[in-house]
């Protein structure tokens, strides 16, 4: 035991403060607390980069350190969003045998015998744009809703933690099935780590209840399949992937060249039967109706953390005295197209031949629609991160830490963003983005190799 300690002294020191910080994010931070929040974001980041230095080879010590971390917001009510209260009103809805995409919880509040645990609560706590639309997330994140409102005994911290310990259990299946993806890919095993021991990932999945990890997970789980040669398993793991949360539907053209015309109609058709199996259970003759309706929001109604929208918006109301609102509706209707164009021009102009090169045109198509969305949340992040690790692209690891820089907003009781702090962040990423496109020494341009 001696020993041990004299050879691994330092690492071990680290995860002792990495546990200290995240018990002080998680049980005695109030978001409002922007300095708080940086200090301790920075140290964990600080942290986790000193462990991959020491330990980057030893995955026992790396494996119980990324557990360690997470378990210590086990019982912790998340403090960075409001979310997870809609994520137990859907699955409570769900348990009782009702529709979440059938029902707003304003329109169910007020009706007399309602038998939902924590009812009032969770309406209120949910906040106002969730109390008054319709669930906008997939049916596989619907079930796992139900799930932790069905073990969680009604009780919202018997939800919390059932919830927490479902992601906590995919984000370990990324890393599993990551490790064996990097083989067959003949990359290091080891970067695995820079996604299990990111504080962006422990904070904003485990601590915060957001779901990319699943998503990322089945996607994981379905390229790894897709690197055996065994493309006809991965279609069920890539519609679990596409019900969790919508995003790997923009990735499917990209495979039209590695599989070849045949195998692609196949691959599509086997994806699309799976998601209509996993949408049968939930649908209705309004199903399609509501939740188009409060899908469109999310590309029409919000915005936080933009890049090049908030530069558009500025240009706009100074020169040309547009209305804010007038303007995002109309950029949230015409930005599907630029995104739906930009995806088709990587997917034809791009060789997208190898595993390697069809990952790196999914993370090219996600960072250009993260960098045109109005909307980019911190935890949104976490996927393209993830996905990136599997490439020569690291803007998403900087990113995944200069995005702390947004979380200033939360500072103010109407959340109103600081332009500079985000031109920070947004320099940092657009520069380490240009300079890898442009490569590190040869200074070619490698955007449509491969």
């Amino acid at each position: 035991m001696l020993s041990y300690w004299r050879l691994h002294k330092y690492p071990i020191l680290f995860v002792i403060g990495s546990l200290l910080f995240y018990a002080s994010f998680g049980y005695d931070l109030v978001r409002t607390d922007f300095i708080k929040l940086l200090t301790l974001f920075a140290g964990l980041f600080f942290f986790m980069v000193k462990l991959m230095q020491f330990e980057k080879w030893n995955f026992k010590f790396l494996l119980v350190a990324g557990i360690l971390f997470r378990l210590i917001f086990l019982f912790a009510e998340p403090n960075l969003s409001q979310d997870f209260y809609r994520f137990i009103w859907d699955g409570e809805l769900i348990k009782n045998g009702l529709n979440p995409y059938l029902h707003t919880p304003n329109d169910l509040i007020g009706q007399s015998g309602l038998a939902i645990a924590n009812a009032h609560e969770l309406h209120t706590y949910m906040g106002e744009l969730h109390a008054k639309n319709f669930s906008n997330y997939p049916p596989i994140n619907q079930l796992l809703f139900a799930l932790a409102a069905i073990l969680g005994g009604g009780s919202i911290l018997g939800s919390i933690i059932v919830m927490r310990l479902t992601l906590i259990l995919a984000d370990i299946g990324v890393l599993y099935f990551g490790r064996k993806l990097f083989q067959n890919l003949n990359q290091s095993t080891h970067v695995s780590f820079w996604y299990f021991l990111n504080p962006l990932v422990i904070i904003e999945l485990t601590g915060n209840l957001h779901y990319e990890g699943v998503m990322l997970f089945f996607l994981v789980w379905a390229l790894y399949l897709i690197s055996k040669k065994k493309w006809i398993l991965a279609t069920p793991m890539y519609s679990l992937s596409i019900m969790v949360k919508l995003m790997p539907l923009l990735f499917l053209p990209i495979f039209l060249k590695y599989f070849g015309v045949k195998k692609s109609v196949l691959f599509y058709g086997l994806v699309g039967v799976g998601c209509v199996l996993l949408l049968l259970p939930f649908y209705a003759p309004s199903f399609i109706e509501n939740y188009s309706e409060t899908l469109q929001l999310w590309f029409s109604n919000f915005e936080f953390n933009a890049s090049i929208y908030n530069i558009i918006k500025k240009i706009a109301v100074v020169n040309y005295e547009s209305k804010p609102w007038e303007l995002i509706e109309s950029y949230g209707k015409i930005i599907t197209k630029v995104i739906l164009g930009i995806t088709l021009l990587i997917t034809f102009l791009r060789k997208n031949n190898t595993l390697e090169s069809v990952i790196t045109a999914m993370v090219l198509v996600l960072s250009f629609y993260y960098f045109l969305s109005s909307t980019v949340h911190p935890w949104y992040v976490v996927f393209l991160m993830g996905l990136s690790l599997f490439t020569k692209y690291r803007f998403p690891l900087v990113w995944s830490l200069a995005i702390v820089l947004s979380y200033q907003a939360y500072s103010n009781p109407d959340f109103k963003e600081n332009l500079w702090l985000l031109a920070i962040e947004y320099i940092l990423v657009f520069g380490f983005f240009i300079y890898e496109i442009i490569g590190r020494g040869s200074k070619k341009l490698y955007f449509f190799k491969k």
